[in-house]
């Protein structure tokens, strides 16, 4: 397997950002810091050909709005794995950028833009709203949004099947015997988890169950967050707890078992939880996490195709939603109930 961006991260201690802006030249990383990166692609065998000044290029532009969602997790370094070698496969040089909502944000996409070219852009949504797609629209080449789609916006975009992932998960549970079944949401707002929360509802409904609202706990989507917010809830007197829930993502969950441990909940003994996203903790936690597997790397490759295709084709008016599908791991925290 050829060695990446985010191999040389890892081993440096930075982060893939940092990567691209020391192997391009690019201002920002501190002498010491690019010498040592530089020195471990060398070691490792990175193949990038420092002396081709003519090489087409995607810039892979991390937006961030509160960071909580978009972080330094084995989630997104997976998205940039895909996409990484899906621009070797294409002969594109990968550039990485990140920018910071609210201040100099736009102003940031602006400059970005004009003076770093690049044959097209693959903006990582996550944390955006419609406002923030302003800089965008106008921009002289092709743009790819990764991972939200916004209803309206003539942006291609791919992301994952988040209605169809939130429904199987549910459904496995009804199919397991829960009828009462709560959520775990983010109490931080994105595209991917309103979503979630629809597919939710529909396999509720399509088992002819009604959703308690009082079974809803939103939790900081951050592993120490959602076990502080869920530690608070379970202090309630009052509280009423479900058979099972839902977590909008893996970490939610995480978080939520250790404060239902901690509370003298076995799980799931006591209560069953399905997460979503399939992180490698979900293999060392006890118990082993059940969750909906996104395939992370597949989503970063199509991105770069569909960017590649748009490049390629100066008559491509036809806008693309591309979601891929997603796929149930069953572990060990669901109770067969019936």
């Amino acid at each position: 397997m050829k060695n990446n961006i985010v191999d040389i991260a890892n081993l440096v201690g930075v982060s893939p950002a940092t990567v691209s802006n020391a192997l391009n030249g690019r201002k920002g990383v501190s002498e010491e810091t690019k010498q040592k990166i530089l020195k471990v692609a060398k070691e490792i065998g990175y193949n990038k050909d420092f002396n081709n000044n003519t090489q087409k290029s995607i810039r892979f532009v991390v937006y961030k709005k509160h960071g909580i969602v978009v972080s330094d997790t084995p989630f997104f370094a997976s998205l940039i794995e895909g996409i990484e070698n899906e621009c070797r496969n294409l002969g594109y040089e990968l550039l990485i950028s990140h920018v910071y909502s609210g201040g100099h944000g736009q102003q940031e996409i602006v400059d970005i833009v004009d003076t770093e070219y690049a044959n097209g852009l693959i903006v990582l949504a996550t944390e955006m709203d419609p406002e923030d797609l302003i800089p965008f629209r106008n921009v002289s080449v092709p743009v790819v949004l990764l991972d939200s789609y916004f209803r309206g916006e003539n942006f291609d975009c791919v992301l994952i099947n988040n209605m169809d992932g939130s429904f199987k998960a549910t459904k496995y549970l009804v199919e397991n015997g829960h009828t009462r079944i709560g959520y775990l949401h983010s109490s931080v707002y994105i595209n991917n988890f309103h979503y979630r929360k629809i597919g939710f509802w529909d396999a509720l409904a399509d088992s002819n169950l009604q959703f308690d609202p009082a079974m809803e706990f939103g939790l900081e989507p951050t592993m120490e967050g959602a076990y502080r917010d869920m530690k608070a809830i379970l202090e309630r007197n009052s509280v009423n707890l479900p058979t099972a829930f839902f977590a909008d993502n893996d970490i939610i969950a995480f978080g939520a078992m250790r404060a239902l441990k901690e509370k003298g909940l076995k799980i799931p003994q006591d209560l069953s939880i399905v997460g979503f996203d399939d992180m490698p903790f979900c293999e060392i936690t006890s118990p082993r996490l059940t969750t909906i597997k996104v395939f992370k790397q597949d989503i970063g490759s199509a991105a770069v195709l569909r960017l590649h295709q748009k490049i390629n084709s100066k008559s491509d008016n036809i806008t693309q939603k591309i979601e891929v599908n997603t796929e149930l791991i069953l572990r060990d925290s669901v109770l067969k109930l019936t």
